[in-house]
Parts: C-alpha cells; sequence; structure tokens
C-alpha cells in the first residue's frame, strides 16, 4: 500500500486476510498428532480492510499442526501481494510464521494465544517490511474478541513499535448451511496516529462440495492508504473468496 507521505504501513493490512489459524479450540477426542493443509483463490486479498494486491486476485495456501492433547500448535501461510512492490521495493509474497496454543476456560469459552511473523522476503524496503506481533483471542460460543501487538515496527512504518490491532466479530449459522460473517476491527498505529483507522466485514460463507465459497463486503474507514494510481486501498467493496482444507 502507499502512504501518502512514507514508504510505510500499507501492509497493516494483510484477514479477508491473514490466516485463519487456531480459531477453535481442540474438540474433545481430537487426535494426538494432526496436520492440515489449506488452499485459497480470492478476487482481493484484503487485511484489515486494507488490500494488499491493489484490487486483483491472490492465491493464497498454507499448513498447519495441532498437538491435541496440550493444544499446542505451528502453522504456516503465505499469498501473493502488489504493495511492497507499489512502495519501491521488491517482492510479490506474503510468507506467515505461526505457533501457540489453544484450549477451553470452562464449558463457555475457549482461549488462543500466541505469536505471528509477517515475512516479506526481499522486501528491499526500509524500514523493513517483516512485523512481529502477540495476539490473544478469547471465544465464546460463536463470538470472539483479539488482540494483535507489535512489538516490531509495523509494517515498514518508521517508530511504530507498540502498534494494536483489536478485532471483534461473529460467526452465526443463519440455516441452510450458511454462515453469517461479522467483524469490526480498529489499528491504531503507534506515533502515527494519522494511520490509525477502523475496519469492518460483513459477509455470507457456505459450505459446498467440501470447499466453502464466502462473499464479503469491507471497508476501511481511512483515506491514508492509495495505490499508486491514487486509489483508496480501504474503500467499500465485495470479495469473493474459494478456499478448502484438507
Amino acid at each position: 500500500m502507499k502512504c501518502n507521505t512514507s514508504a510505510a504501513i500499507w501492509a497493516v493490512l494483510a484477514l479477508s486476510g491473514a490466516p485463519a489459524f487456531a480459531q477453535e479450540s481442540a474438540p474433545a477426542g481430537a487426535p494426538e498428532h494432526a496436520v492440515s493443509y489449506n488452499a485459497a483463490i480470492t478476487s482481493d486479498y484484503r487485511y484489515r480492510g486494507l488490500s494488499q494486491t491493489r484490487f486483483d486476485p491472490a492465491l493464497q495456501g498454507g499448513a498447519d499442526y495441532v498437538h491435541g492433547p496440550t493444544g499446542l500448535y505451528v502453522g504456516t501461510w503465505l499469498s501473493t501481494i502488489k504493495w511492497t512492490k507499489d512502495l519501491g521495493g521488491d517482492g510479490n509474497i506474503e510468507w506467515d510464521l505461526y505457533a501457540g496454543k489453544r484450549g477451553s476456560l470452562g464449558e463457555s469459552a475457549t482461549y488462543d494465544i500466541g505469536g505471528l511473523y509477517y515475512w516479506y522476503p526481499s522486501n528491499g524496503l526500509q524500514p523493513r517490511a517483516n512485523t512481529f506481533e502477540l495476539y490473544a483471542r478469547l471465544g465464546f460460543g460463536p463470538a470472539y474478541v483479539k488482540y494483535s501487538h507489535a512489538t516490531t515496527n509495523l509494517f515498514g512504518t518508521a517508530d511504530s513499535k507498540g502498534s494494536g490491532y483489536v478485532d471483534v466479530g461473529a460467526d452465526l449459522d443463519v440455516g441452510n448451511g450458511f454462515v453469517l460473517n461479522l467483524h469490526a476491527g480498529h489499528q491504531r498505529v503507534a506515533h502515527n496516529s494519522a494511520y490509525s483507522y477502523a475496519d469492518y466485514k460483513v459477509g455470507l460463507s457456505k459450505e459446498i462440495g467440501g470447499a466453502t465459497l464466502s462473499l464479503a463486503w469491507v471497508k476501511a474507514n481511512t483515506e491514508a492508504y492509495l495505490s499508486p494510481q491514487g486509489k483508496n486501498l480501504g474503500k467499500s467493496g465485495a470479495v469473493l473468496s474459494l478456499s478448502k482444507i484438507f
């Protein structure tokens, strides 16, 4: 993404977005060792409301390992991107590496804590785009609240260590196999308040033939992130995605 002034942030961005890892607590009787793979194609890679691909499609995929008895997990996820080149750097891949622990808190709540490293190979930006965040998530039935905290500069934004992102949402079964996906978030960019913003998503998803088809309306309430052509990367838009876990 192109910020109006510094070669910053716009990867703040990358969940449509980044990996949907560790969203649920391990069910009773889960296997001791579980490995899964995921693949997706999306009409626009939106992360925290901002397009990572200049409104073009993206290919995505990853792999996860979960130790059932403890809830410990590790995983990796990749997506095609365009924003590092748009900022004058190089590279066209986001590669995420993460690990954590998830489980239950009594009968009605779940937790998920861990760390996520966003790696942009050969991005060539200064400050570097690579970012590390710690996160904590609480789930209450179909609803959740999550906080992510950057321990490094945030996606190439100078003097932004300590930035934070609050994410609240719910995935509600509305019948006939459809799930209503609701999300609201707020990105606080430390020492760079002009780049802080809120984002929203309303979508529907449905499993079809072993894959999940989803359509969502996405918007970021900011005009600080622009493409090289001057387009607002957070503008309202529809995102269509097809994904599969195997």
